[in-house]
């Protein structure tokens, strides 16, 4: 089968995970695999699939959220926000990951995960403040709880990334 007919179904399955990991977590406040996820196929595949993969992943959540599907405006940052995660996987892929271990390869971990909190919960946070004010004391509220967020990114970023690589590289997963 072509490589690119097989990238399909993935995407699929990936953005799936994203919402069943994100209903499965739902009552953990700001802890969810989504990043990670959307953070693997752009790793693992590239830039289109890791983007797709979040952006239809965070699509599906957000419009059938146990808690009710978020407002327009705010969908849209959380679906460009989850979006960026698969980016910033791709980018990753750059830096010759395979190669990458020890020290090294924990500190570009927690630097992705940061850069994948912080890509997704600033535009987010700005249009909720902005949307429903006043801005400064809502938006500060916001990132205080996407700490929590950044902290669960750090460690399941971290703790994942070894055995998903190590089954990738097993040929299971590629």
């Amino acid at each position: 089968m072509n490589s690119r007919l097989r990238l399909i179904p993935r995407i699929a399955l990936f953005a799936a995970l994203i919402y069943v990991f994100s209903w499965g977590t739902s009552y953990l406040p700001n802890i969810n695999l989504a990043f990670f996820i959307a953070f693997y196929a752009g790793v693992f595949w590239g830039i289109l699939p890791g983007a797709l993969v979040g952006a239809l992943g965070m699509a599906l959540w957000t419009l059938f959220n146990p808690f009710g599907p978020a407002y327009l405006q705010v969908m849209v940052a959380q679906v460009i926000g989850m979006a960026l995660s698969g980016v910033v996987g791709a980018a990753f892929r750059a830096y010759n990951w395979h190669l990458l271990s020890g020290k090294t390869l924990s500190g570009y971990l927690l630097l992705a995960a940061i850069v994948c909190t912080l890509l997704f919960y600033l535009p987010v946070n700005v249009i909720d403040a902005w949307l429903y004010q006043p801005f400064w004391p809502r938006f500060i509220g916001g990132m205080l709880w996407a700490v929590i967020s950044l902290v669960a990114n750090m460690v399941i970023f971290s703790v994942l990334f070894r055995p998903v690589r190590l089954l990738y590289n097993k040929g299971k997963l590629n």
